[in-house]
């Protein structure tokens, strides 16, 4: 049995869903700060794209992330990086999985490219490339669209700050990744007894 699934026909990135709207969060930077905030984190929980080195240094984060059940993947270094250095994703996919004891179903560079020797490792892998629709950078809050797969940053350029993320978490109702990429209408109707 698998326990990935392959969203594409084919090694490609996935940057936008047919319905809803969906908040992934790229978490390479924090420290207290982030904790209380991951602390504070309800249901429907953002996707954290996670960097494994990052999740080293901060293990007490990590552990609540485990505990509360955040959905998670896998954050990798800016796409360039796999070309030059082939083996880079199977040393993150391992640090990623010898922390979090689980497989991820998404990856995302920093930088959203990903050549097409890291795809085809991602689909020899079961691993999902996921881009995004809209790469929110603070400021005025992103309109909505059907669909849309929004990135926001929180790295050591500090663009974003959490409040700006609580606002934007604060405006609309997100969904999951697979909810926006899958779902799926049911209309019902009753029959008179």
């Amino acid at each position: 049995m698998i326990d990935v699934f392959r969203a594409a026909s084919g090694p490609d990135v996935i940057v936008k869903g047919t319905k809803g709207t969906s908040l992934t969060i790229d978490l390479s930077f924090g420290d207290e700060p982030v904790e209380e905030w991951i602390a504070g984190l309800s249901a429907p929980y953002p996707l954290l794209m996670i960097d494994p080195a990052w999740a080293e240094r901060f293990p007490d984060s990590a552990q609540l992330i485990k505990e509360k059940n955040i959905p998670i993947s896998l954050l990798g270094e800016p796409g360039a990086s796999y070309e030059e250095d082939p083996a880079l994703f199977n040393r993150q996919l391992e640090h990623f999985t010898g922390i979090f004891e689980k497989k991820p179903l998404w990856f995302r560079t920093q930088d959203e490219y990903f050549p097409k020797v890291l795809r085809d490792v991602l689909w020899e892998k079961e691993i999902n490339a996921l881009g995004s629709s809209t790469r929110w950078r603070g400021g005025v809050l992103p309109k909505v669209k059907e669909g849309d797969i929004i990135a926001v940053s929180l790295d050591r350029r500090q663009l974003v700050s959490l409040d700006e993320v609580n606002e934007l978490l604060a405006s609309r109702q997100f969904q999951s990744v697979e909810d926006v990429l899958f779902t799926v209408d049911i209309k019902t109707k009753k029959i008179p007894e």
